[in-house]
């Protein structure tokens, strides 16, 4: 069929539409929800894989984590400083945590407690937005001084500049140097109610000199797989047969599962509403197959004045494929819209992507061939001398 012939079957194709729109509507509902859906739910699912890429991110940097899970191993500040001299190791971080009770006045609050060293601002990137961090100075001279989470200082201090000021920490008086840019909360935790003080500060606060938790920083983000060999490897010599007792941790690996998790969620969900457009296919089907039985008549005179089968195959199935079309472009302008609604209503980080919104669109297409196929096929073999006849 030439291009003209096309060209006239879809002229054909829009004005039987238009003379059925409530019909033509209807027809198009399967595959606008279809299309919709798709949108909106793969949308959902790789905004919250961003999302948690993004939390896994705040962590730190290039970063690994040692923890032991016995009291039979202890990792002295000798052992300590023997991994900080690792190839590829940038900077270690050890960490003492607890809960302390914080006081100001007549606010008092139980806060997440940790004490660290001057590495862990950039091991964590724990950026101050007021103030300064914990120096090595702090750390070796026991200063009693605090740095804020963002959240902790706005509950203890509101609106005013906490540096300089001072606060109860488990009765003892604390003086602020700093506060932390907001973090927000990373893996269903918040790092903003937080304070941080000198690493030995924190020991004599949690009465405990042990330190279970080392954050590791590596120099270069290719070379994270060796660097955690070689912290095996230590580890190893320094623990012999004690492997059970402790654990490295790739900040990579985590990501890696929880990319491979959302990627599954991701997979489900698409699969979940492409039934949708499967459903809005046969809608198209059975609308198609009354429309051959209605213009039967209308078939046969077409048939009488010289069509040919292929004409006839050619204007169902261009019909078919109009209405699969339109519902897409409907469905991909409602799906968007749709998303923006429950983004702002759920509070959901909504992720579009344009090679999900063009497969939906020809997924839709192809839904509209397919089932298109069999009515179309069905009117074209009709006789046109029954057809003539059929009232």
């Amino acid at each position: 069929m030439s291009c003209l012939g096309i060209l006239q079957s879809i002229k054909m194709a829009l004005r039987s539409i238009r003379s059925n729109k409530l019909r033509a509507v209807l027809t198009m509902l399967g595959i606008i929800i279809g299309v919709s859906s798709v949108i909106v739910l793969v949308s959902i699912a790789q905004g919250s894989a961003k999302n948690v890429t993004s939390q896994i991110n705040q962590l730190g940097t290039n970063l690994l984590t040692v923890n032991t899970y016995s009291t039979d191993i202890e990792l002295t500040e000798d052992k300590i400083n023997e991994l900080s001299e690792l190839d590829g190791v940038k900077a270690v971080a050890p960490v003492v945590s607890g809960r302390v009770y914080v006081k100001k006045e007549r606010t008092s609050s139980q806060i997440t407690l940790t004490g660290t060293n001057a590495a862990y601002s950039s091991v964590r990137d724990a950026k101050v937005s007021q103030g300064r961090f914990i120096t090595d100075l702090d750390v070796e001279y026991r200063q009693k001084i605090a740095v804020l989470g963002s959240e902790t200082a706005s509950t203890f201090f509101g609106t005013e500049n906490p540096v300089g000021q001072y606060i109860q920490v488990s009765g003892t008086s604390f003086k602020v140097v700093g506060v932390l840019a907001s973090k927000g909360s990373s893996l269903g935790q918040s790092g903003d109610n937080v304070v941080l003080v000198p690493l030995s500060t924190g020991q004599r606060l949690v009465g405990s000199t042990t330190i279970s938790t080392v954050y590791i920083q590596g120099q270069n983000e290719d070379q994270m797989d060796y660097v955690m060999n070689e912290v095996k490897m230590s580890l190893a010599s320094m623990y012999p047969g004690k492997s059970d007792y402790y654990g490295v941790t790739n900040q990579q690996d985590v990501m890696d599962t929880m990319s491979s998790v959302s990627d599954t969620m991701t997979m489900m969900l698409g699969g979940i509403a492409s039934i949708s457009l499967l459903v809005g296919g046969i809608g198209i089907m059975n609308i198609m197959l009354v429309s051959v039985s209605e213009r039967t008549k209308e078939i046969g005179i077409r048939k009488a004045i010289g069509a040919k089968r292929r004409d006839v195959l050619l204007q169902f199935l261009i019909e078919a494929v109009v209405l699969s079309s339109m519902g897409g472009v409907i469905g991909i302008l409602f799906g968007l819209g749709l998303g923006k609604i429950v983004s702002s209503l759920m509070s959901l980080s909504i992720s579009y992507s344009p090679s999900v919104i063009v497969s939906s669109f020809l997924f839709s297409l192809v839904v509209g061939v397919v089932f298109g196929v069999f009515p179309a096929n069905k009117a074209s073999k009709l006789n046109p001398i029954q057809a003539l006849r059929y009232q």
